[in-house]
């Protein structure tokens, strides 16, 4: 019988393991976890926080995190789950209803085991939840499936990516969603300017980068505010953006929904190649307006664009920006020239150009602003769900 053990442990693929967190009869599993051939033991860190670099790496199968706590640590699976996609499971000391009642509703959980078990009794789970993990990634399933929101504007200085960095940040800060903001103006972009980020890595570091992309590799190539917020930018130089091709970007917004709950694309005021992909997968389109007739006129023709792309005319929202600016032209002046109904109001703000010079968002260093009021009404309105419109364009007048 030893025999035959040894034979089949050594055909079978040994399963990547982190342990975090602390309880009771943790330290003894831990050794036996440790020296077990069926498993790879990466590392232990007792706080989460300590384990950022080990946990996003891209690498780990299973997560084990080991809690004190009679309830399910909510806190601390959603720092586990800020760095990986990984499957996690929940270890603890002694009896807990509470804990295995929670654990039942909790998507982020793949199992829980109440100590004391048997070292064997461990590994089968563990290898149970690894074999599920990989098995929701090959069939393209995720608990999450995203929205992506994309903002656009076919004319530059409207405020694009202010609104783009600015909602982005809104998402993660005030609606606690797990956000990701994507910087597909690819030649020029500016978004981690905007938000005070020096990234040392790109979406071109990522889709030059061997090997398929899957969740865990998207993780460690996004940067981190403070607020919350991942960040993917634009490639540092502008030759680099041609690499960034369809179907890597087709991919990257796919493994984006597995991850993310709200995905907020800035882009370039073109339709180009990227652009096309991003619209394929968009379900909301914000379309910046302004108060000028040079906006209005872009903004005309791109709604003819946008009809012939047989783009559905529902998911379009339209946002004047700058809208209590006195120009000498009106939002219902706006509303006629393009037959259409703006959907939120942005005022001009001196909190903008502050927070823009100073690299921090206004929606969030400056939340009692008027700017910083609007963005939080437009983040929680966009998470409101709306009956899919019908209707296709207005008549477009002429600008």
């Amino acid at each position: 019988m030893s025999g035959l053990r040894t034979t089949t442990t050594a055909t079978r693929e040994r399963i990547r393991i982190y342990v975090t967190g602390s309880c009771e009869g943790l330290e003894g599993l831990r050794d036996a976890l440790a020296n077990h051939p069926e498993l790879d033991f990466v590392g232990w860190s007792e706080h989460v926080a300590e384990a950022t670099a080990a946990l996003a790496g891209g690498h780990l199968q299973v997560v084990v995190h080991a809690t004190r706590s009679t309830s399910l640590p909510a806190g601390e699976i959603a720092a586990i789950r800020e760095q990986t996609r990984s499957p996690i499971v929940v270890l603890a000391a002694g009896e807990s209803s509470t804990l295995l009642e929670e654990a039942l509703d909790a998507d982020d959980v793949a199992d829980v085991l109440l100590l004391p078990q048997l070292t064997d009794n461990v590994v089968f789970s563990l290898r149970k939840a690894g074999h599920a993990g990989r098995r929701l990634v090959a069939e393209g399933g995720s608990a999450r499936h995203g929205r992506i929101i994309t903002v656009f504007s076919p004319k530059g200085g409207t405020g694009k990516t202010v609104t783009a960095t600015n909602l982005a940040a809104a998402f993660a800060k005030y609606e606690k969603k797990r956000a990701l903001l994507l910087d597909l103006d690819l030649q020029f972009g500016d978004a981690a300017i905007m938000v005070g980020l020096e990234p040392e890595k790109t979406i071109y570091d990522l889709v030059v980068a061997p090997g398929e992309l899957d969740s865990e590799k998207l993780a460690g190539y996004i940067t981190k505010h403070p607020c919350g917020l991942d960040i993917l930018p634009a490639p540092l130089r502008p030759e680099d953006a041609e690499l960034v091709t369809e179907s890597k970007l087709a991919r990257l917004l796919e493994v984006a929904r597995e991850s993310y709950d709200v995905i907020v694309v800035d882009t370039s005021p073109f339709f180009h190649g990227p652009m096309l992909a991003t619209l394929d997968r968009t379900d909301e389109l914000l379309m910046l307006c302004g108060l000028d007739v040079p906006t209005l006129k872009n903004v005309r023709l791109s709604l003819q664009t946008l009809e012939l792309l047989s783009f559905p005319a529902g998911r379009i929202r339209f946002v004047l920006n700058r809208a209590n600016s006195k120009v000498g032209m009106k939002k219902s002046e706006v509303e006629g020239a393009l037959g259409i109904k703006i959907g939120f109001e942005v005022p001009s703000d001196r909190a903008v150009p502050l927070g823009v010079n100073r690299g921090q968002p206004p929606a969030i260093a400056d939340s009692g602003s008027d700017f910083g009021k609007a963005i939080r009404q437009v983040a929680k309105s966009l998470l409101t769900p709306t009956q899919p419109k019908k209707k296709r364009f207005g008549a477009l007048a002429k600008v």
